[in-house]
């Protein structure tokens, strides 16, 4: 499939954008808030909604929609999981109708639902759990309104298990690959994080919400050229990218290597128990990082110090020393005797 040109970065983007790196070192933690608080960054501000919808959308649902036309395992919906991925879209209509209400609404007459769109001009009558109310199942249906992937975990013998989803923009794994796996066995490859009990620890959390619970944390890793659907399924079109922009001149890198970072909802349905993730994925070029200096300072000192283990386990082994490079060279940040390998 080709790759979808990626839309030029404005100052609304940066403005917009969710920088991952609080510190100036970077472990893995499962760093959870509570949803819904504004955070304020040293370019803007972002965190209002738990659905964001911005000027990407019309790229970003086509992209989609040509993927999941292309591969249909990336949505999967084992049958036991049907209850809750009508919770699943129940909720992501209320939080639009609540988050854009002007351009969106849900309301309710008895049995029967009434959702607006007016962005993709929709306007329909649904019937809650009847499949024949709804044009298709309904992940697909509200998937296709918003930008965020998700994944429903459905909880039995005391562990969390991923049974449901629709994922098109995964980093470096697979979803058809992941489902009906434990959350446990789905990050046994994480170096550090069984020592350390980190994702024990996250299990263990999300075990505890209580319905209606919501909350985030964010996640990071570097991508090249903008790709957004960098799975393990479409390795060939993306792998070499990591090679061609090491080999690649230096000065190409600002507009190539991207900072990606996923601002994950963990939500715990309130009629299913299924815990909701919600997946969303932010693209900012080197280019721009580099324009806020608290950023560009920020990320340099990171890479310099990631340990290799969790360098290569995210993907950075080739891509993290053009960044260093990069960012002292021609964004000021950093020394020569720190730019990294």
């Amino acid at each position: 499939m080709s790759t979808p040109t990626r839309i030029e970065t404005t100052a609304e983007d940066i403005a917009r954008y969710p920088f991952p790196l609080p510190e100036r070192q970077y472990r893995y933690s499962t760093n959870v808030e509570p949803a819904g608080g504004r955070v304020e960054t040293a370019a803007g501000a972002w965190g209002q909604l738990c659905i964001d919808i911005d000027r990407h959308f019309p790229a970003e649902s086509a992209e989609r929609a040509a993927i999941l036309a292309a591969d249909p395992t990336r949505h999967a919906c084992l049958p036991h999981m049907i209850a809750a991925a009508w919770d699943a879209m129940l909720f992501i209509l209320r939080e639009l109708a609540e988050g854009y209400p002007e351009r969106m609404s849900l309301t309710r007459d008895g049995q029967v639902y009434h959702w607006r769109n007016t962005d993709l001009g929709i306007d329909r009558n649904f019937v809650f759990g009847d499949a024949a109310s709804l044009p298709t199942d309904p992940l697909s249906f509200v998937c296709a309104q918003i930008q965020e992937d998700v994944v429903l975990l459905d909880q039995r013998d005391g562990t969390l298990f991923a049974d449901a989803g629709v994922v098109t923009f995964a980093a470096d794994w697979s979803f058809g690959f992941d489902v009906g796996m434990s959350f446990l066995e789905i990050h046994g490859p994480v170096p550090r994080i069984h020592e350390e009990r980190v994702i024990t620890r996250a299990h263990d959390f999300l075990m505890r919400l209580a319905p209606g619970e919501s909350y985030r944390r964010t996640n990071w890793t570097l991508t090249v050229d903008g790709k957004l659907d960098t799975s393990t399924e479409v390795y060939p079109e993306w792998g070499r990218d990591r090679r061609t922009l090491a080999e690649g001149p230096l000065a190409e890198v600002g507009e190539r290597l991207y900072l990606r970072t996923e601002v994950q909802h963990l939500i715990r349905l309130p009629n299913s128990g299924a815990i909701m993730f919600l997946i969303r994925t932010y693209l900012l070029p080197f280019r721009a990082v580099a324009t806020v200096p608290e950023w560009g300072e920020r990320l340099h000192a990171v890479l310099a110090e990631l340990p290799d283990d969790m360098a290569d386990y995210k993907g950075l082994t080739r891509t993290r020393g053009p960044g260093l490079r990069w960012l002292s060279e021609f964004g000021g940040f950093g020394t020569a005797g720190t730019a990294g390998p």
